[in-house]
């Protein structure tokens, strides 16, 4: 196997707490590469030889992001309902059926395509390791089609047959299918169960009966909790032991604590925030009692139609009022967490070889150069991708 030294790193972001501070940052770094993993890290003057060296001419280097949350298996445009937000009409999750009609229309190739144009846009941009949801099909025979597309492209697919109640059908007879016929045509795609745990969608009990029976399926846990209005959702993924409950917009204080003292990971959707014009979730509340964040984009195309993480992390700095590093840790090491993950989301010996290299000597400038297109160069599972 060829050995790659990568050097020339002015600041490395390796999310290793041996390294001190929040993301474990070393400056004037080296790497070294070999095959798919990560054979070495440290500071340039200290590293091996390797059988071939690539100078990154004094830029910054941080893990591949690793996007948490997507719903990127899609087709259609909800533009229309974007600019009925701006007007100052309320988001509600209705609209997600407009979607569902789209998707359901298209053929098995439209979907692969438009799938594959979005993950592409998201490698070009440093993402890595991404989720991505099922959720537009919302019968048997569709759900089980989009899990299938999803799990082309990724390892983390998610089973979000719960999304919203189709027509038809009322909602306790909707959960009885997403538990038993759906869940099972989908059952071999997928990683995760989800389900949305809002006003307009599924209630407690809903909820609840639709993650216990993916948890006695062998998936894990994820739930959409609290984005429009404090509710049962953080409650219930704290006490089922979810990887991740996400959105977290409306928390009482009781929320904020049942996460500080849980496994479970808030993840955050700053892109989606912005877009719906819901409160901000409070980030440094959480962080003071001791939760662990993730951010990640919520790529759909109703409420966050971007899968750029760069701007979520951003977002995350200029209007939560996260430090640059608490920020990227969260888009890289968190979203990691968030899907239980312990070889991507850092740059340690052992871990895959997943790696963002930016045009700027330090990560700080993700938040001082908003919106800027900042990737130079993505390595993925070792191999050079862009």
């Amino acid at each position: 196997m060829t050995t790659e030294l990568l050097t020339g790193i002015a600041e490395l972001t390796t999310n290793d707490p041996r390294f001190g501070g929040v993301t474990g940052r070393l400056l004037d770094a080296a790497v070294i590469l070999d095959g798919e993993t990560i054979a070495w890290v440290g500071p340039a003057v200290d590293a091996p030889a390797a059988d071939r060296r690539t100078d990154l001419g004094g830029r910054a280097v941080l893990p591949g992001w690793v996007d948490a949350h997507t719903h990127l298996v899609f087709a259609g445009d909800r533009s229309d309902e974007f600019e009925h937000r701006l007007a100052g009409h309320a988001y509600e999750a209705g609209g997600i059926h407009t979607t569902v009609a789209a998707t359901t229309a298209a053929s098995d190739e439209e979907l692969r395509a438009s799938l594959a144009a979005r993950r592409a846009v998201a490698t070009s941009a440093g993402t890595t390791t991404m989720e991505i949801k099922t959720g537009y099909g919302l019968d048997v025979a569709q759900e089980a089609r989009l899990a299938r597309l999803a799990a082309e492209v990724t390892e983390e697919a998610t089973f979000l047959g719960a999304h919203v109640v189709p027509p038809g059908i009322d909602a306790d007879g909707y959960v009885s299918l997403v538990t038993g016929d759906m869940l099972a045509a989908v059952r071999p795609f997928v990683r995760w169960i989800d389900v949305f745990c809002e006003r307009g969608a599924f209630d407690a009990d809903q909820s609840r009966a639709v993650l216990e029976a993916g948890r006695a399926a062998g998936l894990g846990l994820r739930v959409h909790g609290n984005q429009l209005g404090e509710g049962p959702g953080v409650r219930l993924a704290v006490e089922l032991g979810a990887a991740s409950v996400d959105h977290c917009n409306h928390l009482s204080a009781q929320d904020v604590d049942a996460l500080g003292s849980s496994s479970t990971v808030a993840t955050l959707l700053p892109a989606c925030d912005l877009s719906t014009r819901e409160p901000f979730p409070p980030a440094r509340e959480l962080l003071a009692a001791g939760a662990t964040l993730a951010l990640a984009s919520n790529g759909n195309p109703g409420t966050s139609n971007t899968t750029s993480m760069a701007f979520c992390v951003a977002t995350a700095v200029l209007q939560m009022r996260l430090t640059v590093e608490e920020a990227v840790w969260a888009a890289t090491a968190g979203g990691a967490r968030a899907l239980r993950r312990t070889d991507v989301g850092a740059i340690v010996s052992g871990n895959r070889a997943d790696l963002h290299v930016i045009d700027a000597p330090s990560v700080s400038h993700f938040a001082y150069r908003p919106g800027m297109h900042l990737t130079h160069a993505v390595w993925e599972r070792g191999q050079r991708v862009v």
